[in-house]
């Protein structure tokens, strides 16, 4: 066992020094396959890292929303709908919601305009995202104007600024008093945006949903988990296009990795000729040149690997973070969850190392069974 293991370190010295002969080639090529495993490897961590950041911030979220229908569109819902869903067996709390969207003409940007139902504020206070305040210049005391549905100017005073922390669900939210809500939006009393469901058995969630659907057929009950799914769906898909757009890189560098592989210079045929005539086996050839593609593979892509890691979790992904997240105005401010799913990197090691190391095989072992001295000659 230790005389293998020396032999297989020997080996792994003498494929350094050949690696270190030619380090201008084997550099160019390290090069290129550690950009392209950057990219990669960016584009599904940062995507990956924010589906896990929408799961943990819609947690908490009700498990059932009900929304009133009307031609196929949403519509105003009023309290009689919360009375009759609290008699729904299965239900363990209603409460009806109101909140809205706002355009404001100063910053052409789309505020969401919300009641709490977890807090009280004061009438003509607000409380603002870390978006709005940057985006008005604006903090705690000043003062900000809007028009109402009607022309009427509204002024509100700054109450509070959500903490930067929640930026990411925060950034355009503001949060005003019930009664400034319905003035502000022409809202009458006992009407509302939606109606939020908890459900006492989370494993009956459907079925409560169901109940709904049949006891007031002009709503649509949506689930957490259709949330969900649809965030997925919908990073998965900018996930891809990304991808896509980076296809024509990674065939680039898999014909030039296949041509650098299966193509062996006239020195590497003259090494191996020298190798054969001094005894080295074809076997031990092929070990050598094994570890040669598996070290400069394995290096690029723990080296790509890290890269990205630094990019996504400690520069934000400034490459690509508006294709991944979404455009808007109101830009949140937010470093991604460092989240690393273990499935995405054997997949990506599987596609990225296993191939070129498999590719350099075949034409060592070619020249590796050629007598020597045709070899040399050549």
């Amino acid at each position: 066992m230790n005389s293998w293991i020396e032999k297989q370190r020997s080996i792994i010295d003498f494929t350094i020094a050949s690696l270190l002969r030619r380090k201008g080639r084997n550099l160019g090529l390290l090069t290129v396959y550690t950009a392209i495993i950057f990219l990669l490897a960016s584009v599904m961590l940062f995507s990956h890292s924010i589906k896990r950041e929408a799961q943990v911030v819609l947690a908490g979220s009700p498990e059932v929303i009900v929304q009133r229908m009307v031609a196929g569109r949403h519509d105003l819902i009023s309290q009689d709908y919360a009375e009759k869903l609290k008699g729904i067996r299965g239900a363990r709390k209603v409460t009806p919601r109101l909140w809205g969207y706002y355009f404001d003409p100063t910053v052409s940007a789309n505020y969401t305009v919300m009641v709490p139902d977890d807090r009280t504020i004061a009438s003509k206070n607000i409380v603002v995202g870390e978006g709005i305040a940057r985006a008005r210049g604006a903090g705690i005391g000043d003062v900000l104007a809007f028009r109402g549905y009607d022309g009427t100017l509204f002024s509100f005073s700054i109450a509070e600024v959500l903490a930067s922390d929640s930026e990411l669900v925060s950034a355009d939210l503001m949060l005003v008093s019930e009664e400034d809500y319905r003035s502000f939006f022409g809202i009458p009393d006992g009407l509302f945006t939606d109606i939020v469901m908890t459900v006492r058995n989370q494993r009956e969630v459907r079925t409560v949903a169901q109940k709904i659907a049949t006891a007031l057929p002009d709503t649509r009950p949506i689930l957490r988990e259709e949330i969900l799914r649809t965030y997925d769906s919908l990073f998965d898909w900018r996930e891809g296009m990304m991808l896509v757009l980076l296809a024509g890189s990674v065939l680039a560098f898999s014909i030039f990795a296949w041509e650098k592989a299966s193509g062996l210079s006239a020195e590497e045929k003259r090494e191996i000729g020298i190798l054969k005539a001094v005894g080295w086996e074809t076997s031990d050839v092929i070990r050598m040149k094994f570890w040669e593609g598996g070290l400069v593979s394995v290096f690029a892509f723990l080296l790509g690997y890290l890269l990205a890691y630094l990019h996504v979790f400690h520069m934000s992904a400034g490459l690509f973070e508006t294709v991944l997240k979404g455009w808007a105005v109101l830009y949140p401010n937010f470093s991604p969850m460092p989240f690393i799913d273990g499935f995405q990197v054997v997949t990506l090691f599987f596609f990225t190392v296993f191939p070129y190391t498999v590719a350099t095989i075949i034409p060592i072992w070619r020249a590796a069974i050629i007598d020597p001295d045709a070899v040399m000659r050549s």
